[in-house]
């Protein structure tokens, strides 16, 4: 062998075994830095990070959650609570004193009405009165004759006809008096009025006053109209789809205008059938009191759904991320290089009903919420952590 091919050989050993050394470094250094592989749905921390993020556990309760239905409609009364007064055989205002709003008594005087034509009614009514008092004493002395064979049988028809007839004419003027507000009762020669008073048929207060005076009304025109707004109901608009959830009984909370102030009341009525545009309605009893609840106000209303037994926990344990809901539960403890660490595994969930603070879940088959310890509090901080792979973001 040449000097040469010798140190060219030599060259060649020393490139193999720097090669080598590099290799065997490079093994070592890959050995030095493994680290823990932690499962996708698991995140530890340390105690000072549990610490600092606030994270409390606690178990999956079985609560009564109550669903809500945010529903918006009116004020209105009853039929039987609202009146409209009309004059039947009509006439002129002689007197008023009342306007919008005033409060009113049931048998309170609200106008006075003049009309010659009340002064014939009565006029006829006392008349065909006294003729019926002679009539009444000649059917009953020609029965009694008849009876003697004194009068034939078509004479005493005759009266019997005569006696019917104005008993007739004085029940149906009986009638018209009464219609106009007069009791025949108090009626007499002497007391032969031309003016009737107009009276309230409820009490409540005027929500239209539509004379003044010297007017002159029809039997067909609205004098007044009275609202007792003692029992008022809530008339609710609610969509097809929601008829199932609906019954009597449920309790309705509802706000007027702008308003922050509750009132309650009770759904007393469902609508049993659908409009055109796909809607029913559902009636409620206002059952509190409010000076300030009027007919045809607009109201917001937020229907409760009966209560139902689930399995929930506080709010703030269900966290949101990528259009899904998880909770966070505590899997284990354990010393990682002198340091104690936490593990806790996120576990996917269905989100339902939140009511008072507390939300309606259904948990994964197989899972056991008897024993399970939820992270309750700092759940938020947990899940910032497990996008940050392991980072407090807290």
């Amino acid at each position: 062998m040449t000097k040469s091919s010798f140190r060219l050989s030599l060259i060649v050993l020393s490139l193999i075994v720097s090669l080598n050394s590099c290799i065997i470094g490079d093994s070592k250094q890959v050995v030095d830095t493994e680290v823990e592989v932690l499962p996708e749905d698991i995140v530890e921390l340390r105690d000072d990070q549990i610490k600092l993020a606030g994270i409390q556990t606690g178990s999956v309760e079985m609560r009564s959650v109550s669903n809500t239905l945010k529903v918006n409609g009116i004020i209105s009364v009853a039929p039987q609570n609202q009146a409209t007064v009309c004059m039947p055989l009509g006439g002129f205002i002689k007197s008023t004193t009342l306007l919008p709003g005033n409060a009113v008594g049931k048998g309170q005087t609200l106008a006075v009405i003049e009309n010659q034509d009340f002064v014939d009614i009565q006029q006829n009514y006392l008349e065909a009165k006294n003729r019926l008092v002679f009539a009444e004493a000649e059917y009953k002395r020609h029965t009694d004759l008849y009876k003697d064979d004194v009068y034939s049988e078509k004479n005493v028809q005759q009266v019997t006809v005569d006696y019917k007839n104005l008993k007739a004419l004085v029940r149906s003027l009986e009638q018209k008096l009464f219609l106009i507000g007069i009791d025949p009762d108090q009626l007499s020669e002497d007391n032969i009025s031309n003016k009737v008073n107009v009276v309230s048929p409820i009490n409540g207060f005027l929500k239209a006053v539509n004379v003044n005076i010297g007017k002159y009304v029809s039997p067909t025109d609205i004098l007044f109209e009275i609202v007792n707004s003692d029992k008022l109901f809530l008339e609710l608009t609610l969509f097809e789809k929601d008829a199932d959830k609906v019954t009597m009984g449920q309790k309705i909370k509802f706000f007027i205008s702008n308003e922050t102030e509750i009132h309650y009341a009770l759904i007393s009525q469902t609508g049993k059938a659908v409009s055109e545009d796909k809607t029913f309605r559902v009636y409620g009893t206002v059952t509190s009191s409010c000076k300030n609840l009027l007919p045809g106000m607009y109201v917001n209303a937020l229907i409760e759904e009966s209560d139902i037994k689930v399995t929930a926990l506080p709010s703030e344990a269900v966290v949101s991320f990528d259009d899904k809901e998880y909770i966070f539960v505590f899997e284990k403890e354990k010393d990682e290089d002198g340091n104690a660490m936490t593990e806790y595994r996120i576990i996917e969930v269905k989100k339902g009903v939140t009511s008072s603070g507390y939300t309606g879940i259904t948990l994964p088959d197989g899972f056991d919420f008897t024993s399970a310890k939820v992270v309750i509090k700092g759940a938020y901080n947990l899940l910032s952590a497990k996008k940050n792979a392991g980072e407090m973001a807290c």
